[in-house]
Protein backbone atom coordinates (compact mmCIF):
# COMPACT_ATOMS: atom_id res chain seq x y z
CA UNK A 1 0.00 0.00 0.00
CA UNK A 2 1.19 3.26 -0.49
CA UNK A 3 2.95 5.37 2.26
CA UNK A 4 0.65 8.25 1.98
CA UNK A 5 -2.33 6.26 2.69
CA UNK A 6 -0.75 5.08 6.00
CA UNK A 7 -0.14 9.12 6.71
CA UNK A 8 -3.81 9.67 6.21
CA UNK A 9 -4.53 7.20 8.41
CA UNK A 10 -2.71 8.57 11.15
CA UNK A 11 -3.77 12.48 9.86
CA UNK A 12 -7.47 10.98 10.40
CA UNK A 13 -7.55 10.33 13.34
CA UNK A 14 -8.42 13.07 15.78
CA UNK A 15 -11.45 13.26 13.31
CA UNK A 16 -12.14 9.33 13.63
CA UNK A 17 -11.89 9.45 17.30
CA UNK A 18 -14.55 11.98 17.50
CA UNK A 19 -16.86 10.48 14.91
CA UNK A 20 -16.42 7.00 16.10
CA UNK A 21 -15.49 6.27 19.77
CA UNK A 22 -18.14 7.33 22.15
CA UNK A 23 -15.93 7.45 25.06
CA UNK A 24 -15.33 10.19 27.29
CA UNK A 25 -16.73 13.69 26.01
CA UNK A 26 -17.93 12.38 22.86
CA UNK A 27 -20.04 9.31 24.58
CA UNK A 28 -23.47 9.79 25.16
CA UNK A 29 -24.05 10.51 28.69
CA UNK A 30 -27.21 12.28 30.86
CA UNK A 31 -26.89 15.74 29.78
CA UNK A 32 -24.44 15.93 26.94
CA UNK A 33 -27.30 16.12 24.73
CA UNK A 34 -27.55 19.93 25.17
CA UNK A 35 -23.28 20.49 26.13
CA UNK A 36 -20.25 18.97 26.47
CA UNK A 37 -19.54 20.31 30.29
CA UNK A 38 -21.11 18.85 33.14
CA UNK A 39 -23.70 21.13 34.49
CA UNK A 40 -23.27 20.47 37.91
CA UNK A 41 -19.37 19.71 38.89
CA UNK A 42 -17.69 19.27 42.40
CA UNK A 43 -21.08 20.64 43.44
CA UNK A 44 -21.09 23.78 42.37
CA UNK A 45 -22.88 25.44 39.20
CA UNK A 46 -21.06 24.82 35.71
CA UNK A 47 -22.91 28.32 33.88
CA UNK A 48 -20.96 27.20 30.85
CA UNK A 49 -23.78 24.16 30.38
CA UNK A 50 -26.32 27.08 29.96
CA UNK A 51 -24.10 28.92 27.86
CA UNK A 52 -24.21 25.92 25.38
CA UNK A 53 -27.91 25.39 26.00
CA UNK A 54 -28.85 28.72 25.31
CA UNK A 55 -26.55 29.58 22.60
CA UNK A 56 -25.09 26.83 21.22
CA UNK A 57 -20.94 25.49 21.75
CA UNK A 58 -19.97 26.98 18.21
CA UNK A 59 -21.06 30.68 18.75
CA UNK A 60 -20.72 30.77 22.45
CA UNK A 61 -17.47 30.68 21.55
CA UNK A 62 -17.80 33.48 18.98
CA UNK A 63 -18.88 35.75 22.10
CA UNK A 64 -15.94 35.49 24.17
CA UNK A 65 -14.08 37.87 21.92
CA UNK A 66 -17.22 40.54 22.22
CA UNK A 67 -16.95 43.19 24.73
CA UNK A 68 -19.78 43.10 27.64
CA UNK A 69 -21.63 45.59 25.54
CA UNK A 70 -21.36 43.90 22.16
CA UNK A 71 -22.94 40.76 23.77
CA UNK A 72 -25.33 42.66 25.68
CA UNK A 73 -26.97 44.29 22.91
CA UNK A 74 -27.27 41.03 21.09
CA UNK A 75 -28.75 38.72 23.78
CA UNK A 76 -31.69 41.64 23.99
CA UNK A 77 -31.77 40.16 19.95
CA UNK A 78 -31.86 37.43 20.87
CA UNK A 79 -34.56 37.63 23.56
CA UNK A 80 -37.01 39.54 20.93
CA UNK A 81 -36.48 35.99 18.47
CA UNK A 82 -37.54 33.56 21.56
CA UNK A 83 -40.52 35.51 21.88
CA UNK A 84 -42.51 34.32 19.08
CA UNK A 85 -45.79 35.47 19.83
CA UNK A 86 -44.16 38.96 20.57
CA UNK A 87 -46.04 39.76 24.32
CA UNK A 88 -43.12 40.69 25.78
CA UNK A 89 -42.71 37.85 28.18
CA UNK A 90 -40.50 34.05 27.29
CA UNK A 91 -42.58 31.03 28.55
CA UNK A 92 -40.85 28.03 29.48
CA UNK A 93 -42.16 26.51 25.99
CA UNK A 94 -40.78 28.97 24.24
CA UNK A 95 -37.28 29.12 25.85
CA UNK A 96 -37.83 25.16 25.47
CA UNK A 97 -38.34 25.40 21.66
CA UNK A 98 -35.32 27.97 21.81
CA UNK A 99 -33.05 25.30 23.38
CA UNK A 100 -34.04 22.44 21.01
CA UNK A 101 -33.55 24.58 17.89
CA UNK A 102 -30.08 25.38 18.90
CA UNK A 103 -29.82 21.86 19.22
CA UNK A 104 -30.74 21.15 16.28
CA UNK A 105 -29.02 23.85 14.21
CA UNK A 106 -25.67 22.55 15.80
CA UNK A 107 -26.82 18.71 14.80
CA UNK A 108 -27.35 19.94 11.05
CA UNK A 109 -23.92 21.51 10.55
CA UNK A 110 -22.08 18.91 12.32
CA UNK A 111 -23.43 16.24 9.71
CA UNK A 112 -23.82 18.70 6.81
CA UNK A 113 -19.86 19.33 7.01
CA UNK A 114 -18.93 15.46 7.53
CA UNK A 115 -22.15 14.33 4.43
CA UNK A 116 -19.93 17.08 2.07
CA UNK A 117 -16.50 15.38 3.34
CA UNK A 118 -17.15 11.25 2.77
CA UNK A 119 -19.83 11.95 -0.10
CA UNK A 120 -17.34 11.88 -3.16
CA UNK A 121 -20.14 10.70 -5.16
CA UNK A 122 -22.41 14.01 -4.40
CA UNK A 123 -25.43 12.17 -4.57
CA UNK A 124 -28.29 11.46 -1.93
CA UNK A 125 -26.54 8.33 -0.46
CA UNK A 126 -23.65 7.40 1.20
CA UNK A 127 -21.85 3.85 0.40
CA UNK A 128 -19.59 2.21 3.40
CA UNK A 129 -16.52 2.23 1.53
CA UNK A 130 -16.90 5.61 0.42
CA UNK A 131 -17.48 6.65 3.85
CA UNK A 132 -14.27 4.72 4.82
CA UNK A 133 -11.81 6.46 2.09
CA UNK A 134 -13.20 9.78 3.58
CA UNK A 135 -12.47 9.21 6.62
CA UNK A 136 -9.56 6.77 7.17
CA UNK A 137 -8.28 7.69 3.33
CA UNK A 138 -8.73 4.01 2.67
CA UNK A 139 -11.82 1.20 1.78
CA UNK A 140 -12.36 -1.17 4.17
CA UNK A 141 -10.22 -3.90 2.35
CA UNK A 142 -6.82 -1.78 1.51
CA UNK A 143 -7.56 -0.63 5.71
CA UNK A 144 -7.55 -4.33 6.72
CA UNK A 145 -4.69 -4.83 4.95
CA UNK A 146 -2.61 -2.36 6.33
CA UNK A 147 -3.62 -3.26 9.91
CA UNK A 148 -2.18 -6.10 9.55
CA UNK A 149 1.67 -5.43 8.86
CA UNK A 150 0.85 -2.89 11.87
CA UNK A 151 2.34 -3.70 15.38
CA UNK A 152 -0.74 -4.95 17.45
CA UNK A 153 -0.80 -1.61 20.16
CA UNK A 154 -0.45 0.27 16.72
CA UNK A 155 -3.82 -0.89 15.04
CA UNK A 156 -5.60 -1.51 18.08
CA UNK A 157 -7.55 1.68 18.25
CA UNK A 158 -8.25 1.75 14.45
CA UNK A 159 -9.82 -2.17 14.69
CA UNK A 160 -12.01 -0.53 17.19
CA UNK A 161 -13.24 1.99 15.43
CA UNK A 162 -13.86 0.33 12.46
CA UNK A 163 -15.45 -2.30 13.82
CA UNK A 164 -17.91 0.33 16.12
CA UNK A 165 -18.12 2.02 13.02
CA UNK A 166 -19.27 -0.83 11.12
CA UNK A 167 -21.72 -2.25 13.44
CA UNK A 168 -23.65 1.08 14.10
CA UNK A 169 -23.60 1.68 10.04
CA UNK A 170 -25.81 -1.36 10.51
CA UNK A 171 -28.21 -0.30 12.84
CA UNK A 172 -28.65 3.25 10.86
CA UNK A 173 -29.09 1.76 8.14
CA UNK A 174 -32.99 1.25 8.58
CA UNK A 175 -33.97 0.01 4.61
CA UNK A 176 -30.81 -2.36 5.13
CA UNK A 177 -29.52 -1.19 1.56
CA UNK A 178 -25.83 -0.95 2.73
CA UNK A 179 -25.96 2.69 2.21
CA UNK A 180 -27.36 5.55 4.49
CA UNK A 181 -29.51 8.46 3.64
CA UNK A 182 -28.71 11.90 5.01
CA UNK A 183 -30.93 11.33 7.67
CA UNK A 184 -29.91 7.78 8.11
CA UNK A 185 -26.52 9.11 8.68
CA UNK A 186 -27.73 11.22 11.04
CA UNK A 187 -28.09 8.87 13.43
CA UNK A 188 -25.28 7.31 12.61
CA UNK A 189 -23.08 10.13 13.33
CA UNK A 190 -25.56 11.12 16.33
CA UNK A 191 -27.38 8.14 17.62
CA UNK A 192 -28.69 9.89 20.67
CA UNK A 193 -31.27 11.67 18.44
CA UNK A 194 -32.77 8.60 17.37
CA UNK A 195 -35.01 6.00 19.18
CA UNK A 196 -33.83 3.57 16.93
CA UNK A 197 -30.07 3.73 18.24
CA UNK A 198 -30.93 3.41 21.70
CA UNK A 199 -29.32 0.09 21.89
CA UNK A 200 -26.03 0.51 20.28
CA UNK A 201 -25.29 3.64 22.37
CA UNK A 202 -25.78 1.44 25.14
CA UNK A 203 -23.68 -1.37 24.13
CA UNK A 204 -20.66 0.83 23.19
CA UNK A 205 -20.79 2.56 26.80
CA UNK A 206 -20.87 -0.89 28.31
CA UNK A 207 -18.18 -1.96 26.18
CA UNK A 208 -15.86 1.55 27.02
CA UNK A 209 -16.52 1.19 30.54
CA UNK A 210 -17.12 -2.59 31.21
CA UNK A 211 -13.48 -3.52 31.56
CA UNK A 212 -13.88 -7.05 33.10
CA UNK A 213 -16.38 -7.51 30.05
CA UNK A 214 -18.53 -9.56 32.30
CA UNK A 215 -21.70 -7.33 31.27
CA UNK A 216 -21.90 -5.35 33.96
CA UNK A 217 -20.63 -2.42 35.18
CA UNK A 218 -19.25 -2.28 39.12
CA UNK A 219 -18.56 1.03 41.31
CA UNK A 220 -15.12 0.83 40.04
CA UNK A 221 -15.65 0.52 36.72
CA UNK A 222 -18.48 3.51 37.19
CA UNK A 223 -15.72 5.96 38.97
CA UNK A 224 -13.13 4.74 37.06
CA UNK A 225 -14.11 5.94 33.93
CA UNK A 226 -15.01 9.22 35.50
CA UNK A 227 -11.69 9.89 37.38
CA UNK A 228 -9.02 8.28 35.09
CA UNK A 229 -6.58 5.83 37.07
CA UNK A 230 -3.44 8.40 36.08
CA UNK A 231 -5.58 11.09 38.63
CA UNK A 232 -5.83 8.24 41.30
CA UNK A 233 -2.55 7.32 41.76
CA UNK A 234 -1.07 10.67 41.88
CA UNK A 235 0.95 10.91 44.96
CA UNK A 236 -1.16 12.32 48.00
CA UNK A 237 -4.35 11.87 45.48
CA UNK A 238 -7.60 12.27 47.87
CA UNK A 239 -11.16 11.62 46.57
CA UNK A 240 -12.87 14.92 45.66
CA UNK A 241 -16.26 15.26 46.89
CA UNK A 242 -17.90 15.02 43.27
CA UNK A 243 -16.67 11.73 43.29
CA UNK A 244 -17.99 11.06 46.67
CA UNK A 245 -21.01 12.45 45.32
CA UNK A 246 -21.03 10.08 42.20
CA UNK A 247 -20.57 6.98 44.48
CA UNK A 248 -23.95 7.88 46.39
CA UNK A 249 -25.42 8.76 43.11
CA UNK A 250 -24.29 4.98 41.87
CA UNK A 251 -25.90 3.07 44.81
CA UNK A 252 -28.91 5.51 45.05
CA UNK A 253 -30.35 6.09 41.71
CA UNK A 254 -28.20 4.12 38.97
CA UNK A 255 -28.45 0.58 40.72
CA UNK A 256 -32.10 0.53 40.81
CA UNK A 257 -32.13 -3.17 41.59
CA UNK A 258 -29.51 -2.86 44.58
CA UNK A 259 -27.46 -5.97 43.04
CA UNK A 260 -24.62 -3.53 43.39
CA UNK A 261 -23.86 -3.16 39.63
CA UNK A 262 -25.63 -1.77 36.46
CA UNK A 263 -26.46 -3.77 33.63
CA UNK A 264 -27.34 -3.11 30.02
CA UNK A 265 -31.07 -1.55 30.99
CA UNK A 266 -29.71 0.46 34.07
CA UNK A 267 -26.95 1.65 31.53
CA UNK A 268 -29.70 2.84 29.17
CA UNK A 269 -32.09 4.69 32.02
CA UNK A 270 -28.08 6.64 32.85
CA UNK A 271 -26.98 7.93 29.62
CA UNK A 272 -30.26 8.18 27.74
CA UNK A 273 -33.41 8.53 30.13
CA UNK A 274 -36.64 7.57 28.83
CA UNK A 275 -38.49 10.04 31.48
CA UNK A 276 -36.21 13.08 31.31
CA UNK A 277 -36.15 16.36 28.83
CA UNK A 278 -33.16 17.64 29.01
CA UNK A 279 -34.31 21.09 27.23
CA UNK A 280 -37.46 21.13 29.21
CA UNK A 281 -35.05 20.87 32.39
CA UNK A 282 -32.98 23.21 30.76
CA UNK A 283 -35.42 25.89 30.27
CA UNK A 284 -37.22 25.73 33.56
CA UNK A 285 -33.76 26.08 35.44
CA UNK A 286 -33.24 29.46 33.70
CA UNK A 287 -36.53 30.41 34.46
CA UNK A 288 -35.79 29.50 38.42
CA UNK A 289 -32.73 31.16 38.35
CA UNK A 290 -33.92 34.84 36.88
CA UNK A 291 -37.76 34.99 37.35
CA UNK A 292 -37.28 37.71 39.92
CA UNK A 293 -41.14 38.15 40.35
CA UNK A 294 -42.07 34.49 39.93
CA UNK A 295 -45.11 34.43 37.73
CA UNK A 296 -43.37 31.34 35.79
CA UNK A 297 -41.93 33.67 32.77
CA UNK A 298 -39.47 36.05 31.43
CA UNK A 299 -39.08 39.52 30.40
CA UNK A 300 -36.45 41.09 28.38
CA UNK A 301 -35.29 42.96 31.86
CA UNK A 302 -35.59 39.51 34.37
CA UNK A 303 -33.04 38.23 31.05
CA UNK A 304 -30.66 40.91 30.67
CA UNK A 305 -30.49 41.34 34.74
CA UNK A 306 -29.40 37.82 34.15
CA UNK A 307 -26.84 38.53 31.66
CA UNK A 308 -24.21 35.85 32.98
CA UNK A 309 -26.32 33.28 33.26
CA UNK A 310 -27.43 33.07 29.55
CA UNK A 311 -24.42 34.52 28.10
CA UNK A 312 -21.22 34.26 30.30
CA UNK A 313 -19.31 37.13 31.55
CA UNK A 314 -18.20 38.45 28.52
CA UNK A 315 -20.61 37.18 25.77
CA UNK A 316 -23.01 34.59 25.04
CA UNK A 317 -23.40 32.35 21.87
CA UNK A 318 -24.97 33.18 19.50
CA UNK A 319 -22.61 35.52 17.55
CA UNK A 320 -22.65 33.30 14.47
CA UNK A 321 -26.20 32.62 14.49
CA UNK A 322 -27.14 36.24 14.22
CA UNK A 323 -24.82 37.24 11.51
CA UNK A 324 -26.73 33.79 9.62
CA UNK A 325 -29.73 35.07 9.99
CA UNK A 326 -30.94 31.73 10.58
CA UNK A 327 -34.51 31.61 10.87
CA UNK A 328 -36.57 30.63 13.81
Amino acid sequence: MKSSVIVCLFLTLLIAVTMAKPADKSRVKEEAKLSDEEHYGQDEHNPDYDHDAFLGHEEAKTFDNLSPEESMERLGKIVEKIDKDKDGFVTEEELKEWIIHQQRQAIDRDVVERWNVVNSQKDDKIGWNEYMRGTYGADEQELEDELTRMKENDHMDFSTMIRRDKKRWKVADLDHDGELTYEEFVGFLHPEEKPHMREIVVEETMEDIDKDGDGFVNIEEYIGDMWPKSEREKDGAVEPDWVVSEREQFFAFRDKDGDRKMDKEEIGQWILPEDYDHSEAEAKHLIYESDTDKDGQLTKAEILAKYDLFVGSQATDFGEALTRHDEF
